[in-house]
């Protein structure tokens, strides 16, 4: 039989875990969403993330072992994400997972979301992917690696203020689509015309680094107008056209990004994760791009786009390299941020 381990999943504003065995099959995955609890604020408080987290997680780590048909004692292993992410929220995971492991006697493994984001691609795969070049872009990060193993993620290029996923709830704030924006933008984005409003592509022709505010103001400033210069009314479909133009904006820096850092790298393989990366018409601009640049281009599926626990699979390759965390673990939520670079040569 195969060995088991449970992953625990906090990061931000969902509540995941899975069973997952060793062979990466992935006995269940249960996630519970939060997001009624933040929709009214138009993005994630902190605060009241914790403390979802604190009443969902006992019944989401039962529902995931009653899915998969195992005990706690049928566990060899107990994976946990660590960073980055909302410092409360990851301290509710990570706290349940330390008390797991230490009382089942099995190994602590820990995890980085945004790398799992990548491993979600070799999971689906089904077999080897990298090294591959990673574009990891949601909410909170849109950062590119150089991924020259499983295991070994070097950060080459990172959004030096907001992140794609940030820019389209602002985006969707602004044109009153609602929240969360990607689905919203992406939707809105079907009716309308992508050459219709003139929006600049920031930093797409410099290094491998990412900035959206830019975007952000000038999709405000296209829809709502400036001080002597109105803008015109926001019917359905003007909202529609702007939509269209936005979304086709981020979707044109990020396949120049990708681009770019497969060529600096040599890479042939591109993989692609995050909520951000379940928008079609990123899909549809990476695969063009891949087409014509002989690129193999994996994407993690649906199901592990946003936060989930199962693409906490990766932590069977810290297992299996005998890589345990302490008791003593404590989190890292800091964002990624291209402060961090250090660029290749």
């Amino acid at each position: 039989m195969p060995r088991l381990l449970l992953a625990i999943e906090s990061s931000c504003d969902e509540t995941a875990a899975a069973v997952i065995d060793e062979t990466l099959a992935v006995r269940s995955s249960v996630v519970a969403s939060q997001f009624d609890r933040h929709a009214a604020f138009g993005g994630v408080v902190p605060e009241i993330a914790s403390r979802a987290h604190l009443e969902n997680l006992i019944p989401v780590l039962a529902e995931a072992c009653e899915q998969a048909g195992v005990a706690l004692d049928d566990l060899d292993a107990v994976a946990v994400t660590v960073r980055p992410g909302l410092v409360g929220s990851l301290l509710v995971g990570l706290t349940a997972a330390k008390t797991l492991a230490w009382t089942l006697g099995v190994p602590l493994l820990a995890v980085d979301h945004v790398h799992a984001h990548l491993y979600a691609c070799r999971m689906d795969a089904g077999r080897e992917i990298f090294p591959a070049v990673g574009l990891v872009v949601s909410g909170g990060h849109t950062s590119l690696y150089d991924c020259r193993s499983a295991t070994e993620f070097e950060l080459i290029g990172a959004t030096i203020d907001d992140a794609a996923g940030e820019a389209f709830d602002k985006a969707a704030a602004i044109l009153g689509l609602g929240y969360p924006g990607g689905p919203a933008i992406s939707e809105a984005a079907t009716r309308g015309n992508a050459d219709a409003v003139a929006l600049p592509r920031p930093m797409k022709s410099d290094g491998l680094d990412f900035s959206f505010s830019g975007l952000k103001t000038a999709i405000r400033y296209a829809a709502l107008g400036q001080p002597n210069k109105p803008a015109p009314p926001l019917t359905n479909d003007r909202i529609a056209d702007l939509a269209a133009s936005f979304q086709a904006a981020v979707v044109d820096v990020l396949v120049a990004k990708c681009r770019r850092a497969l060529k600096q790298t040599g890479r042939t393989r591109l993989c692609l994760g995050g909520g951000v990366a379940a928008n079609r018409a990123l899909r549809d601009g990476l695969s063009a791009m891949a087409d014509k640049a002989d690129i193999e281009l994996f994407v993690a599926p649906m199901s592990m786009c946003t936060d989930n626990a199962a693409m906490a699979g990766m932590a069977w390759e810290a297992f299996q390299a005998g890589q345990f965390a302490p008791l003593d673990l404590d989190v890292k939520p800091g964002l990624v941020r291209a402060k961090h670079i250090t660029r290749p040569t």
